[in-house]
């Protein structure tokens, strides 16, 4: 446990030093969403019986929850790599599973600051109202865990920034940008929608939302479902590379 405290204090302590950029920065990037395109539709979109604006808010705290969950792990774990400081953190007899929940934890706590940042800044555009505190806190856990676990992964393959570069661009960015942040799938094109039900990122954000106005969707429990099955995947995988040491040691 000794270890394990010390990791997750040192990374908590890696991004909070430079929190104008960790956390302050995504603040900014949503609000300036929200302002762009609450200007454009709200007035003239309505979803599920709310406002384009407040319709929005929830879908902005979770994509930069989930966003900044998957940068804190990854960019640690390559900066470490990259700079040869992993071997100060792999010499101690830290257990792998320690190592895992260090790194997710730091990053659940960075995306969670975001999100709360993120909340605090737009809740004055729109009339928000929390419905079911409890699944919206599920969700906001389970999704910034499997996110950083993701992290933790991309982390570990990276070999260089440019790699890391890659898997944020073409992978993340996309599933988070195509989840339903801006625009509920029923507004889409049948073909679109059944894609969608394939976007893990899609249940994340649907569930979230749900918590904010009892609608959704998919139903909850489905969403739940998969966020949950998710989550183990990422999480047995990420063990598993981390018990073979994969990539860490020469």
């Amino acid at each position: 446990m000794i270890g394990f405290w010390t990791l997750f204090y040192k990374e908590m302590l890696r991004f909070w030093k430079v929190a104008f950029q960790t956390v302050a920065s995504p603040v900014l990037t949503a609000l300036l969403y929200l302002l762009i395109f609450g200007h454009v539709l709200d007035g003239h979109v309505e979803v599920h019986g709310v406002s384009y604006t407040s319709f929005l808010i929830p879908g902005l705290v979770m994509m930069q929850m989930l966003q900044n969950a998957f940068a804190n792990s990854s960019s640690s774990l390559i900066q470490a790599k990259v700079t040869g400081s992993i071997v100060f953190v792999l010499l101690p007899p830290i257990p792998y599973g320690a190592f895992f929940a260090a790194y997710v934890l730091a990053s659940l706590v960075r995306g969670l600051m975001v999100g709360v940042g993120v909340l605090a800044a737009t809740v004055w555009f729109a009339e928000i109202r929390i419905v079911a505190p409890l699944w919206l806190l599920v969700f906001a856990v389970l999704g910034g865990a499997i996110l950083g676990a993701l992290g933790m992964i991309a982390g570990l393959w990276a070999e260089k920034f440019d790699q890391l570069a890659g898997f944020q661009n073409f992978l993340i960015m996309p599933l988070t940008m195509l989840s339903g942040v801006f625009y509920s799938i029923h507004s889409l094109p049948a073909f679109w929608q059944r894609v969608s039900h394939y976007n893990p990122v899609f249940y994340m954000i649907d569930g979230f939302r749900y918590g904010f106005f009892g609608v959704s969707d998919v139903a909850p429990e489905f969403s739940l479902a998969v966020v949950a099955t998710c989550f183990a995947a990422v999480s047995i995988l990420t063990l598993s590379l981390l018990k073979r040491g994969w990539k860490l040691r020469a």
